[in-house]
């Protein structure tokens, strides 16, 4: 006789893996959860953080042949903006985040990105800036602290007023002065792993706004191995002008106009409540005219954010000034019009659901967040920048 014929259960397909989208909402929730005590205590997200980690998503821009998510620009812009929705803070140290991860996977030593990239993608790195300095007045391509060259490695002393995330980070990209240089402008940057560091903590964080984003005073002490330095020794200004610059500038103004939307949103919808029928006049000029101009504010930040992504991902050079001014000009209009959108809010609610924290709108923390805007590299700063591109630009090229 034959063997009987075995029967077998067809196999289930596999699941499918979270799109990007889903993990950017996956994360907002959490942070949506424990917004009001981090926002009150002026805590560090850290379920926020651990959702990251476990989501996958500290891994967006990592390639895929290293384990990430192999994400882009654009993807960077729609998560911020997501985020920024439910938490600036949130946002902001993600985007952050993000920035740090692009400079490895462009300039890192093929054994370190080999070493870390895997790491990130997996959500055990978590990585902070250390790009501040005492004294310095915000310049960004200077440092007056030395790597020191030895047997062992590169010695790493630095002290940083304000790290976002910092006692959080599993590693830091550290600006310093490159050995033997000549000028605070011979600058490095360097990875550091906590392992490798000492790290102290000076101060407190008790800020305005963006409290949970725990921006604290840190020293770093420590050496790291010289295959840490992220591209050449002394040319960091390469770094800034193909990476850190334009991710800063893209990722903040995707945070700014995240919040600012966010702002909108609620109070559109407390206006149309059925709660509220009766209690706002919905045909009054004055209402209609700052909802407007809210609106404007808004779309045009989203326009000049899109546009600068397009630009930025199709430019041969970024250093040109045409492309420099783009990026400058959408880091200033971002930081400005977000805020006035969300102040003109406040204006078209009133005391009630405008200026008092137990809101449903939020426009009083969306306010006190966005006014860091303008401040997280000066705008002031970047206009003297600009004033100097645009004489170098006679023909004013737009495209």
């Amino acid at each position: 006789m034959s063997a009987p014929a075995v029967l077998l259960e067809p196999h289930a397909p596999a699941p499918e893996a979270p799109s990007i989208d889903d993990r950017v909402r996956d994360v907002a929730t959490v942070a949506a959860e424990h917004l009001a005590r981090h926002e009150r205590d002026a805590t560090f997200p850290v379920e926020a953080l651990d959702r990251m980690r476990d989501t996958g998503l500290l891994g967006l821009l990592v390639p895929r042949t290293h384990g990430g998510l192999g994400g882009t620009s654009a993807d960077v812009i729609r998560a911020g903006t997501a985020l920024g929705r439910v938490d600036m803070s949130v946002a902001m140290i993600f985007v952050m985040h993000c920035q740090q991860v692009a400079a490895l996977v462009r300039f890192a030593h093929p054994r370190l990105r080999d070493e870390l990239l895997p790491e990130i993608a997996a959500g055990r790195h978590y990585l902070a800036s250390v790009t501040t300095e005492s004294g310095k007045g915000g310049h960004l391509l200077t440092s007056q602290s030395a790597l020191t060259a030895g047997q062992d490695g590169l010695a790493v002393d630095r002290f940083a007023p304000i790290v976002t995330g910092g006692e959080h980070a599993d590693g830091f990209l550290v600006t310093m002065q490159s050995p033997h240089a000549t000028s605070a402008q011979d600058v490095s940057l360097v990875y550091a792993h906590r392992d490798q560091l000492e790290t102290e903590r000076s101060g407190d964080w008790d800020p305005l706004g963006m409290r949970s984003s725990h921006s604290v005073a840190l020293r770093l002490t420590g050496t790291v191995p010289a295959h840490h330095v992220i591209g050449e020794h002394g040319d960091f200004r390469t770094i800034v002008t193909t990476v850190f610059a334009p991710m800063a500038h893209l990722g903040w103004s995707a945070c700014w106009l995240g919040t600012a939307a966010g702002a909108l949103s609620r109070v559109v919808k407390l206006l149309r409540s059925p709660k509220n029928r009766g209690r706002a006049d919905l045909d009054s000029e004055l209402l209609l005219t700052r909802l407007s101009r809210a609106r404007q504010r808004i779309d045009t930040v989203h326009a000049l954010l899109e546009q600068t992504r397009r630009t930025v991902e199709a430019a041969p050079d970024l250093s040109v000034p045409r492309v420099q001014l783009l990026l400058n000009g959408l880091k200033i209009t971002a930081a400005e019009q977000s805020y006035r959108a969300v102040d003109d809010l406040v204006d078209a609610v009133g005391m009630r659901h405008g200026y008092l924290k137990d809101s449903p709108t939020r426009l009083e923390q969306s306010l006190r967040d966005l006014r860091s805007a303008a401040l997280n590299y000066s705008n002031d700063r970047l206009h003297l920048v600009d004033g100097k591109l645009a004489l170098l630009d006679s023909e004013v090229r737009l495209d």
